[in-house]
């Protein structure tokens, strides 16, 4: 691994680099705040997906990625004359040591849920009017629902045992039913869908399961299931549509002993 010396310089050349950039390269200098968040976005799914296949290598290239935006968002920020790099930097220093007094200071905690209960505290002490303050608007909805309720356990709103959520799960599912059945309007059934999975994630949560995570890791094996349907299917000289879902359920099953 590099010195604290090395890795310092390696920032001062991106530093550098950017600021040329900036100045002779027609691409980076036509690039806004703007315009850069959509392709901020891009390299945080990127980023992820590396982090789902645990590739290190494809993890390193993708943190470069990001690296370079926040250090462009830093000197675009700079030519505005509202904050560069080092106020950045600052920021999130002196944040990092206000919310962890049991670190930095002299406060005492007996485990991590002791640890994110002080957080919440000190970020309302911050001038945060909301424990959800801190929710981005734009965040995908299962992910959005994971942190609300982790936010919100943080102030004690959360089950005394973890186990009643399973009644929640039941009561939600029981309500999608009862809408469907009595065949209510869309927006009435798509609101009980919503509470269901809603309980759903909370139930996962409770039982330290990402749900987002959970959920590509099944979407990953259905892809590469129904991948192998379609390939066996085309051995075969047939077409999905030509066969019953029994033909299909067969091959469906040997795709799960692969």
């Amino acid at each position: 691994m590099h010195s604290r010396e090395e890795k310092l310089e390696a920032f001062n050349r991106l530093l550098e680099i950017m600021d040329e950039l900036r100045e002779k390269c027609p691409w980076d200098r036509e690039q806004t705040l703007d315009s850069l968040r959509n392709l901020t976005i891009e390299e945080t799914y990127e980023l992820a997906d590396a982090i789902m296949d645990q590739d290190l290598e494809e993890i390193r290239k993708e943190l470069g990625d990001l690296l370079l935006h926040i250090v462009f968002y830093a000197k675009i920020g700079s030519e505005k004359g509202s904050f560069d790099i080092a106020d950045v930097l600052n920021g999130i220093n002196d944040k990092l040591v206000f919310r962890h007094p049991h670190v930095f200071g002299d406060r005492e905690v007996k485990d991590s849920v002791e640890v994110i209960e002080n957080w919440e505290e000190l970020k309302m002490k911050e001038g945060n009017r909301s424990v959800l303050a801190g929710v981005p608007i734009s965040l995908p909805a299962m992910i959005k629902s994971h942190r609300i309720q982790d936010k919100v356990r943080a102030v004690g709103f959360d089950w005394d045992q973890k186990e009643q959520v399973w009644d929640k799960v039941t009561e939600e599912i029981n309500e999608v039913k009862h809408e469907l059945i009595n065949g209510n309007q869309k927006e009435k059934i798509e609101e009980e869908i919503g509470d269901l999975l809603f309980s759903i994630v909370n139930a996962a949560r409770l039982y330290d399961i990402e749900p987002e995570t959970a959920l590509e890791r099944t979407n990953r094996k259905f892809i590469k299931r129904f991948k192998y349907l379609e390939s066996k299917t085309i051995q075969m000289g047939r077409s999905l549509k030509e066969m019953n879902l029994a033909e299909m359920e067969s091959i469906w099953e040997e795709a799960k002993s692969i």
